[in-house]
């Protein structure tokens, strides 16, 4: 498959970030900041249906910015190489396959298969919700991890000790990264991972949900969330900015839930809410 590769001259990570933030919208596959400009890559068969949007948007911003035509081959083995170790609050590390293991780490080591997937641990919203789970009672609890990117929160969620654990990809090349990546860890026994939208939780239940994904699929997929929740349950999401949580909450109140958590990064932002 080929890539085209939007590259945007940014004055800050913060600026990085929040440019982020309004590409998450469109199918990008995976953003990086490469000397001073953000990078994000879009197969380049779907670039064509949304160029035009994109294009005004980032002009709107007022930044310098280019499109490149990039083969796979090209691109992803240096990203993968470049792959550094994520470590959350000394209670979690990710690393890949070709980082030795750290000796005296106190916490959790998970290990990913760098696959140029968003969820790799490395974004702020997937680090914060590594943050809401390891604060999260999962012993014998079902979890369902929406939009599982890489499968780190799915991964995450099973080593903490939840009995099944749902990962849920909407894209094909990321979902069978996240059936590598179980294997690697062990997991394949206690998580699922199948290739679908929101439709393919109907009629299931969980006792936590986790959404890891943008502002406009998850004020339009909250209610099937909610839906699949069991009583007591609570819905973890991030993949929003901080400007974003009234209409975030505004829903989730809605939908009979209630506030309990927030945690705050680079401008990003996660929240759980209780059934």
């Amino acid at each position: 498959m080929d890539y085209t590769e939007l590259k945007i001259s940014v004055a800050s990570d913060e600026q990085a970030e929040i440019m982020t933030a309004y590409l998450a919208d469109f199918p990008f596959e995976s953003f990086d900041i490469v000397d001073g400009a953000l990078a994000a890559y879009i197969p380049s068969a779907k670039l064509e249906e949304c160029r035009a949007e994109i294009v005004a948007l980032v002009e709107e911003q007022g930044v310098t910015y280019s499109f490149d035509e990039v083969a796979t081959t090209n691109w992803n083995a240096p990203w993968e190489s470049n792959f550094e170790e994520v470590d959350v609050d000394g209670r979690v590390l990710i690393r890949a396959p070709f980082h030795a293991p750290r000796k005296g780490y106190g916490g959790m080591q998970i290990v990913v298969q760098p696959r140029m997937s968003f969820g790799t641990g490395h974004h702020a919203t997937t680090q914060m919700m590594v943050e809401m789970l390891l604060g999260t009672m999962l012993e014998k609890r079902t979890v369902l991890d929406m939009g599982s990117g890489t499968g780190v929160l799915a991964i995450v969620a099973a080593r903490l000790g939840a009995t099944h654990v749902l990962a849920v990809e909407i894209d094909d090349m990321a979902e069978g990264s996240v059936r590598e990546n179980i294997v690697l860890n062990g997991v394949e026994e206690r998580v699922e991972s199948v290739c679908g939208d929101v439709k393919t939780i109907v009629g299931r239940h969980f006792d936590v949900v986790l959404a890891n994904i943008n502002r406009n699929i998850l004020l339009a997929d909250m209610a099937r969330y909610v839906e699949s929740l069991n009583p007591g349950g609570c819905l973890i999401m991030s993949g929003f900015l901080t400007e974003d949580l009234d209409s975030i909450t505004s829903a989730a109140c809605a939908l009979g839930l209630r506030p309990a958590r927030t945690l705050h990064r680079h401008g990003w932002l996660a929240a759980e809410y209780v059934k």
